[in-house]
């Protein structure tokens, strides 16, 4: 099954600043998304890039939600449509007439899967965050204290375990985190102390 989006501009640049409400995102977020699983994930990626929006970018409110948007809606279509991944919210989003910078973040999260190659710090914080806030949040599923006491070693150990969450690719983390620009001990720390905080 190919999930090639076959294209690398989306939506309409006379939509630049366009967002959904926060109250519209979510509708669509509960409508879209049954997995309970999938949205922790989606919450969560969505939760880490209104951080780094934040406190690593200075954006404000706007730019801020722009960014934790895109992080919730990244995976809308994954649990109803697999078959149209990115295709199918990407298209949704194009009706609605949203901000093509939200669309090219959301097609550019896998680019060896969509196609599209993340370009601006949106789309690259959103590639390397998605995985590795997997990987992380599976790995405080098995301890007992779930994040609380979770540090970089833990995580490292269980990155090099390639049977633990072998669903996840560890080449896809580091490749994210070099576009990124970021060191990879940087991301998971930053990701360990925000993550355990969210909140719908």
């Amino acid at each position: 099954m190919s999930l090639l989006l076959n294209r690398n501009e989306f939506g309409n640049p006379n939509n630049i600043g366009k967002l959904l409400s926060r109250k519209d995102a979510m509708q669509l977020f509960h409508d879209w998304v049954l997995n309970p699983k999938l949205q922790v994930h989606m919450l969560q990626v969505a939760h880490l890039m209104k951080c780094w929006a934040a406190e690593k970018e200075g954006l404000d409110e706007t730019g801020q939600w722009k960014w934790e948007l895109a992080g919730l809606l990244h995976d809308a279509d994954w649990d109803q449509w697999p078959e149209l991944h990115c295709k199918k919210i990407i298209e949704h989003l194009e009706s609605l007439e949203i901000d093509p910078d939200v669309m090219h973040a959301i097609a550019s999260h896998g680019p060896n899967h969509f196609g599209v190659d993340p370009v601006n710090k949106m789309d690259k914080m959103l590639f390397a965050f998605d995985e590795l806030s997997g990987l992380i949040h599976a790995y405080s599923i098995l301890r007992p204290g779930g994040y609380e006491g979770m540090d970089l070693k833990g995580v490292k150990k269980r990155l090099k375990e390639k049977s633990f969450a072998a669903n996840v690719s560890r080449e896809e983390i580091q490749d994210a985190a070099n576009r990124a620009g970021i060191e990879l001990d940087e991301l998971i720390s930053y990701i360990i102390s925000r993550q355990a905080k969210v909140t719908e």
